[in-house]
């Protein structure tokens, strides 16, 4: 008997055991038209517009903030190899502007985790939730896997 679930994996449910010794639980058969009707649904939930919404809001987000962060990091490394002079530069006792700039990036680690969680919450979780309920009703609708 094979084990179709595609995440399955048999090493580490069966490591250290003989072949023998593993038991799969049964495979449910499925009917032949539901992979075709549920891969169509996927289709055309993605073609949406509001699906397409959703996308458009995430990169919105996503792109400027990678990029600005990526650059923010870059600028850090680069001047703390070609300009140690400034970075050494004193700021307050023991403190210097490299330490200073050390620990901006990991407030602005935070600061970017905090706002695209907002978006998230505030712009594209809710729309995310209702594709994902209208996609779980076609599939139930048409004969899908439940």
């Amino acid at each position: 008997m094979t084990y179709d679930d595609p995440w399955y994996d048999a090493l580490a449910s069966g490591w250290g055991e003989s072949a023998a010794a593993v038991a799969l639980p049964p495979s449910r058969p499925e009917p032949a038209a539901a992979p075709s009707a549920a891969a169509d649904i996927y289709l055309e939930v993605q073609r949406s517009a509001a699906f397409q919404e959703v996308r458009r809001r995430y990169r919105r987000f996503v792109v400027p903030g990678a990029v600005a962060f990526l650059l923010w990091y870059v600028a850090y490394v680069v001047t703390a190899t070609t300009v140690p002079g400034l970075m050494a530069r004193p700021v307050a006792g023991a403190v210097n502007v490299g330490m200073l700039a050390g620990l901006g990036q990991f407030l602005t680690t935070f600061l970017l985790t905090w706002a695209y969680v907002r978006h998230a919450r505030l712009r594209r979780d809710r729309a995310a939730l209702e594709l994902r309920w209208d996609t779980q009703e076609l599939t139930r609708g048409r004969g899908g896997a439940s």
